[in-house]
């Protein structure tokens, strides 16, 4: 048997309905989620929308999404009993009939294994959103190994720069600035310095160079080839963003042997970076408050979109699904 469910549907480029999908039934090992929460990455679904997606992820018509908070409301025969009624994280689901699901986590059930699914303990349920991004910036500061004396420049202040700046300050660096074009954005960031683009040039900002750390998270090949002659020798450079293809000047790299380094989303199982940064945010360590800036409810979900793309004071967004019964 299959359930009924409300969903985000994406059926040709440009296009974003509300559609009655059919979801497979919990599998022994699998949990039965019903979705309170989700949120649209402005990186990833734009791209989908767009069309510029590989296969097979741009199959349409596709459910997106990949940050996904809900209530366990069935447990497989296998699944751990103790999963049912808790509040959970979920990085979407490949559970539907005859729709595509990348990453399928924008529907108001989702059938998933009960070891990909992140319990939220203390951490306030609409927060869950983040933690995809959490985990992502987590995974990223990981990878550029912060030390101690470490100076850090992170270039753009969406959720993923933001989360990035306070974690590599959490990590020890001496020394966080962080940079953008949008004021609003720059009003809830967290740094030892903080530059305005549209008032003052980078290297007017930052007079004492020698940046060990560049940490690149707008997505733009652009703003990092003007942050390159800041980086201090054997810099490293931490691309944080998606990028259709990489292009920067070859020589500053050369000239200060920096390395170049990719983070790949983040590292998944039960030590991974979904529970760190849950942990991190629910000890308070990780300061996440006021940027989920937005709360829209789904049945204006193409209002959801649109802010989420073109409103540089929105942060994210946080889609509210109803309460209601609905049969499954």
């Amino acid at each position: 048997m299959s359930i009924k469910s409300r969903a985000v549907v994406i059926p040709r480029r440009n296009v974003v309905e509300i559609r009655t999908v059919q979801v497979t039934e919990p599998r022994a090992g699998d949990v039965l989620i019903r979705t309170a929460y989700t949120s649209i990455s402005a990186g990833t679904e734009r791209m989908l929308l767009d069309g510029r997606l590989p296969q097979p992820q741009l199959l349409f018509p596709v459910v997106p999404g990949y940050e996904t908070v809900g209530q366990v409301v069935q447990t497989g025969k296998k699944a751990p009993k103790d999963l049912l009624g808790q509040w959970v994280y979920v990085g979407g689901a490949r559970c539907f009939q005859g729709v595509n699901p990348a990453w399928g986590g924008q529907s108001e059930f989702i059938s998933a294994e009960a070891d990909r699914v992140v319990p939220l303990k203390t951490i306030d349920p609409a927060t869950g959103v983040i933690l995809a991004l959490a985990a992502t910036a987590l995974h990223g500061i990981n990878v550029a190994h912060i030390r101690p004396s470490d100076r850090v420049l992170v270039l753009g202040q969406g959720i993923v720069g933001q989360v990035a700046a306070r974690l590599a300050k959490l990590a020890g660096a001496s020394y966080v600035a962080v940079a953008d074009r949008v004021a609003v954005r720059l009003e809830k960031s967290k740094a030892d310095q903080v530059v305005d683009i549209n008032r003052e040039s980078l290297d007017e900002a930052i007079s004492d160079a020698n940046i060990n750390v560049i940490v690149e998270a707008t997505g733009s090949m652009t703003a990092l080839a003007g942050a390159l002659p800041l980086l201090a020798n054997h810099g490293r450079v931490l691309l944080l963003g998606y990028y259709d293809t990489i292009n920067v000047p070859y020589a500053p790299l050369f000239m200060r042997e920096a390395q170049l380094l990719i983070a790949r989303e983040w590292q998944f199982g039960p030590d991974g970076d979904l529970p760190r940064a849950r942990d991190l945010i629910a000890s308070g360590e990780l300061d996440v408050s006021g940027l989920l800036t937005h709360h829209v409810p789904l049945d204006r979900i193409q209002a959801a979109y649109r802010l989420a793309f073109e409103d540089p004071a929105c942060l994210k967004v946080v889609v509210e699904w109803p309460k209601d019964d609905v049969e499954c």
